[in-house]
């Protein structure tokens, strides 16, 4: 997949190929934005066009209105890796700037998906706004690919149980809980942090257990705090990990919100290393326990929990 920053950057066999477009934000790269994105992938292939996602550096509401802007999913270099596994040729990131809010509708097709992209299809949901104060719409947008020579594709909402339909916003909502095994059904992946590994307090390691604790300036979103089921991937290795979010009650003078990995069954050296750690499902709430023998034996059969649930688990 390319990846493109700004319009100056555009590919040049767009102008005379052609492109299937989709537009949009692509927070988690979810089952929603999936299916999109199959559709896209059919139609350019069908038709001999290049397959381009257009998104931003970042949420629109993070210059708009910041007091508004929901924590993000996944950093901008993980949306771009989770995108690269979709199979898209391309993806073009703008920069969000006051610049490009302010560009009326009419404006931001010209430029972006006329000029820049020779546009023959774009693909969006029912609700896309586009263009300054979110004027446009998609009965706009049909209106000017009439005009431009393109079509407009509406692909309609995934709704996995019918009501709802996924969303990020439905996404963080089981994070905050802890259901991360639900959060992945509607992701279509498993939920994932990735950061340096950092020298903690060493408590782990002094009771039996050494964990990779990450950097603070973690990407991705940390569900609610628990002990999970997951993995740890370091390069190309991948390995079993009991993973426990939050500030270990049963000790004072823990930060908030701390993610540590035990990778099961083997000692290694993880310090300064920039590592993945995926949460497949949750076993326990955080707890606050009377001494150190009884943390001791519940970390064991935590670990022994982990051991099993893992064994079936095929998630990546």
């Amino acid at each position: 997949m390319k990846v493109l920053s700004g319009i100056g950057s555009l590919p040049l066999e767009t102008a005379t190929s052609g492109s299937a477009v989709t537009i949009g934000k692509f927070d988690g790269v979810h089952a929603g934005h999936r299916a999109v994105i199959d559709r896209l992938k059919d139609i350019a292939g069908t038709q001999g066009l290049t397959a381009v996602v257009v998104t931003f550096d970042r949420h629109p509401l993070a210059l708009l209105a910041p007091e508004k802007c929901p924590p993000f999913l996944i950093s901008a270099e993980q949306k771009l890796r989770l995108l690269a596994e979709t199979g898209v040729d391309c993806t073009l990131v703008l920069e969000f700037t006051r610049d490009l809010a302010s560009l009326p509708p009419e404006v931001f097709v010209e430029t972006v998906l006329v000029n820049g992209l020779h546009a023959r299809h774009v693909l969006v949901g029912r609700d896309f706004r586009f263009g300054a104060h979110g004027a446009g719409d998609v009965a706009l947008l049909t209106e000017l690919g009439a005009r431009f020579g393109f079509a407009v594709d509406l692909i309609e909402d995934v709704k996995p149980d019918r009501v709802r339909r996924v969303s990020s916003t439905w996404i963080r909502e089981l994070l905050a809980s802890g259901d991360v095994r639900a959060a992945g059904e509607l992701l279509g992946h498993t939920p994932t942090v990735r950061g340096e590994v950092v020298h903690g307090a060493a408590r782990g390691r002094e009771l039996g257990f050494p964990t990779a604790n990450l950097s603070a300036e973690s990407e991705g979103l940390i569900p609610a705090d628990g002990v999970y089921a997951g993995w740890l991937t370091d390069g190309a290795d991948r390995y079993p990990a009991a993973i426990s979010v939050g500030n270990n009650p049963t000790f004072d003078g823990v930060a908030q919100k701390q993610v540590e990995a035990y990778v099961l069954d083997r000692e290694l050296d993880l310090y300064g290393h920039v590592v993945e750690v995926s949460f497949v499902d949750r076993i326990r709430g955080m707890v606050a326990f009377t001494g150190i023998d009884p943390l001791i034996l519940q970390m064991r059969a935590d670990v022994d929990q982990i051991r099993t649930l893992l064994a079936g688990s095929t998630r990546h």
